[in-house]
């Protein structure tokens, strides 16, 4: 998978006390993904591959992908964005009932309280100068 990923599937264990799940590192890019979404107003220092060098930073954008992967799960969202989206759900013939509201948090992502918190927390959210 491309892009950048914030935080490990050793991470992911320790922040939910729970064994990573098999599909640990797909679940954590897309987490990761979400974030970044999140972020786009954020300012801080980067290397080269785009990777926080603040280890403050680091650590909360580990953190609010852990959280966010803990949501997905929660949820029953794949990372897909899928999930909650209908109140119910018939498969034959289709039939789809109550279109739940859209993502309103910023980036238009479904971001996790805790991983909002997180990233606040840091100075990133919402987009601050530093």
């Amino acid at each position: 998978m491309a892009g950048r990923v914030y935080a490990t599937p050793e991470q992911l264990a320790a922040w939910t006390g729970q064994p990573a799940p098999a599909d640990a590192d797909r679940l954590l890019a897309r987490a990761s993904e979400d974030v970044d979404d999140a972020l786009l107003t954020a300012v801080y220092r980067t290397d080269a591959a785009g990777m926080p060098t603040d280890r403050g930073v680091e650590d909360a954008l580990a953190d609010a992908v852990c959280a966010q992967v803990e949501y997905h799960v929660a949820t029953g969202d794949d990372g897909t964005g899928a999930a909650g989206r209908w109140d119910s759900v018939s498969i034959g013939p289709v039939s789809l009932s109550g279109r739940q509201a859209g993502p309103a948090a910023a980036g238009d992502v479904d971001l996790a309280p805790r991983a909002h918190r997180a990233l606040t927390r840091a100075g990133l959210l919402p987009g601050v100068i530093w």
